[in-house]
């Protein structure tokens, strides 16, 4: 006995020998001190006889009933979930001494700190530090249960951006800022009802899980709750700063089969409501299509890197002398499977993703060399400009005059024989830039026109002050113009414009003879439309000049 007693006092963890008795219960037999110690409301040196747990009686049960050949594991839990205690139960067999019951080993390992300590590890790593709320991990595993739940699941997804608020970050630094958020928490938490989650998922974005106690139309008036308490100023020291936040909202449904897709349609409604100022709710098919220009966008970039699109070219008429005196380029897509794409449809793409300066360059080097062909085959430059575009987000990113230069030098084309066609978008976001580009290509004796004249919100000022050569009016503005005074109007005041700022006018959409008579006698200088051709490739643009020649 006293052998066994010394073995047992040499491990360091609790241990006992039990054994199975004939009446179905189980013995306590030897223990050491760590095992008596378990149970603090007796006397260390009177252990209870009887196991009485049920949980180590199943796992007694459990294992003499296989034999005790395999030991047994399991783990126990000794009291309640607050400040209960963790134990890893092992059971092991002993060798049977002849004429006493079957015996085990049975011992307790305590992993109390071990688990509060991963239970609090993974609090912190589920909520945010500066707010105490859930964070992003914590947001995206309450959305996933409640996904878990199935059709008969009401709840909404709504993610709060505070729309100003790097501008307080910057201007008033990095305290001032954790303390709008903090605020901004304490308030949202304010508009929330009994079964709602609040997670800070961004630095300045916050995720609410919202259950539709009254159906849908309780999503929309939480947005209505959460601007109303964030339309209040915030005292910041001396200063009373205003915030405004955009909403994006998605409520489950039968198209979203994950949590993170859910989250994913919120942000798509979100995006949306940045540019509107409204509170956006996701309709179905959004997702589809973000992930069709996703495909998009990856088929654009390898046809670029191949060398897949091509251009085609609109002939630009003198509408006087009834001449052609151009071509505008125009990129055109033809995908293996999906069949011509629209420029309105890849373009935009191509913005987004960052591809439009290589397509942009790309576009240009092309049509400079068609038209250092063209003088070639002609054996001298033929009296033709070409017009190219040129997006404002590449104007902004690449170094256009710097670009421009290189391909007039490499394809051995004069200035003034090519027009960049900017839109009152890419002089209006940022003028200086503008400015600076107009004026180089003013140096490179490079034409500019303003395409799609009257469509944005520029200030007739850049008219007067930027080197802009020619004002094209917008299709919008042409087509059915014939039929509509107010459009007549609008022609005759652009064209007045132009004619007092020293600038040639091109009318877009041109499609009857009559709408070509009547801009030639508003004084329209030139025109272009289906009336005279449709964009037509290289070859055949060619032979249409030489067909007009005589």
């Amino acid at each position: 006995m006293r052998v066994r007693e010394s073995f047992l006092e040499a491990l360091p963890i609790a241990a006992a020998m039990v054994s199975a008795l004939p009446s179905g219960q189980f013995e306590l037999g030897v223990c050491n001190e760590r095992y008596q110690q378990l149970d603090s409301s007796r006397p260390s040196n009177q252990p209870l006889p009887v196991i009485a747990c049920h949980d180590i009686v199943r796992g007694l049960q459990t294992f003499f009933q296989s034999g005790g050949e395999e030991p047994t594991r399991f783990e126990w839990r000794d009291g309640d979930a607050v400040s209960g205690r963790h134990f890893h139960v092992n059971i092991a067999s002993l060798i049977r001494i002849t004429g006493s019951p079957p015996r085990c080993l049975l011992t307790l390992v305590d992993r109390t700190t071990e688990i509060e300590n991963a239970r609090s590890l993974r609090a912190e790593l589920l909520h945010d530090s500066l707010t105490g709320l859930p964070n992003r991990s914590a947001f995206a595993e309450a959305v996933d249960d409640v996904m878990a739940e199935g059709a008969g699941a009401s709840y909404a997804v709504l993610l709060v951006d505070l729309s100003r608020f790097s501008r307080i970050n910057e201007s008033l630094g990095g305290v001032a800022g954790d303390e709008v958020i903090i605020t901004v928490a304490r308030r949202l938490i304010s508009t929330l009802r009994a079964g709602d989650l609040l997670a800070r998922i961004g630095g300045d974005e916050f995720g609410i899980l919202l259950r539709l106690s009254h159906g849908p139309d309780d999503a929309p008036a939480a947005a209505r709750r959460i601007q109303a308490v964030l339309s209040t100023p915030f005292r910041l020291a001396r200063f009373e700063v205003g915030l405004e936040c955009a909403i994006g909202c998605a409520l489950v449904g039968e198209e979203q089969t994950s949590g993170e897709e859910l989250v994913r349609n919120a942000q798509f409604a979100l995006k949306r409501a940045k540019s509107t100022g409204r509170v956006e709710v996701h309709h179905p098919g959004e997702a589809a299509c973000a992930r069709y220009k996703l495909d998009l966008e990856t088929e654009l970039r390898r046809a670029i890197d191949q060398g897949d699109l091509r251009l085609a070219y609109q002939p630009i008429i003198d509408l006087a002398a009834n001449r052609i005196t151009g071509f505008e380029a125009l990129s055109r897509w033809k995908h293996t499977t999906r069949g011509p794409i629209d420029p309105g449809e890849f373009i935009p793409v191509a913005e987004e993703a960052g591809l439009i300066v290589p397509l942009g360059r790309w576009a240009l080097d092309s049509a400079l060399s068609t038209l250092a062909a063209w003088d070639k085959d002609a054996g001298g430059p033929v009296p033709l400009s070409m017009s190219v575009n040129v997006s404002a987000i590449q104007l902004a990113r690449d170094d256009v005059p710097g670009m421009i230069a290189a391909a007039l030098a490499t394809h051995g084309i004069a200035g003034e024989r090519l027009t960049i066609e900017l839109t009152e978008s890419a002089i209006v976001q940022d003028p200086d830039r503008a400015t600076r580009a107009l004026q180089a290509l003013r140096g490179l004796n490079v034409r500019v026109a303003m395409d799609d004249f009257g469509t944005g919100y520029s200030s007739l000022s850049y008219l007067r002050r930027l080197p802009i050569d020619n004002l094209k009016i917008d299709r919008s503005f042409v087509s059915g113009m014939l039929a509509d005074r107010d459009k007549v109007a609008i022609v005759r005041a652009v064209l007045s414009l132009a004619d007092a700022l020293g600038m040639t006018t091109t009318a877009e959409g041109i499609e009857t003879i009559e709408l070509s008579q009547t801009l030639a006698a508003l004084g329209c200088s030139h025109g272009q439309g289906y009336f005279y051709s449709m964009p037509l490739p290289a070859d055949e643009a060619a032979a249409y000049w030489r067909s007009r020649l005589g």
